[in-house]
């Protein structure tokens, strides 16, 4: 008995595809409005990656706990739009340039203040959403 995978749907895969090229295009120009140099705290790709998960922490809570989302929302926003903004290869990349550079305490730090940062806005994103929706019911 072998497990067939399941069969893809091509609205979903449209919805992904043209949102994943939004986020990667907001986030090259991100990056290229605001570009880092060699052996410097990589600050625009720590507040890309911040950024995007306090918005996928807003968006979680309102398409699952605030009203019913269509279908494509959330391949939409939350894996393509979201996916292709925020960055965990350049975030690699740029720890093994500060690594290359020397500035390894640069890079322990980029380290940590980007998985506490990121996890803290992705609270944040959450919690605030959850309580903006709670006082729009109360009045």
């Amino acid at each position: 008995m072998t497990s067939q995978p399941p069969v893809l749907d091509a609205s979903v895969l449209a919805a992904v595809s043209l949102g994943g090229g939004l986020g990667a295009t907001a986030r090259y120009a991100v990056g290229h409005f605001w570009p880092v140099p060699a052996g410097r705290f990589p600050w625009s790709t720590l507040t890309v990656n911040v950024l995007g998960c306090f918005a996928i922490g807003v968006l979680m809570v309102m398409i699952t706990e605030v009203f019913e989302a269509p279908k494509l929302v959330r391949p939409f926003l939350g894996i393509g739009v979201l996916g292709g903004f925020t960055t965990f290869s350049t975030y690699s990349l740029e720890i093994r340039g500060l690594l290359d550079s020397g500035a390894i305490g640069t890079a322990v730090a980029y380290i940590g203040v980007t998985v506490f940062a990121a996890l803290g806005a992705v609270a944040a994103g959450m919690s605030a959403t959850r309580w903006m929706s709670t006082r729009r019911a109360a009045s």
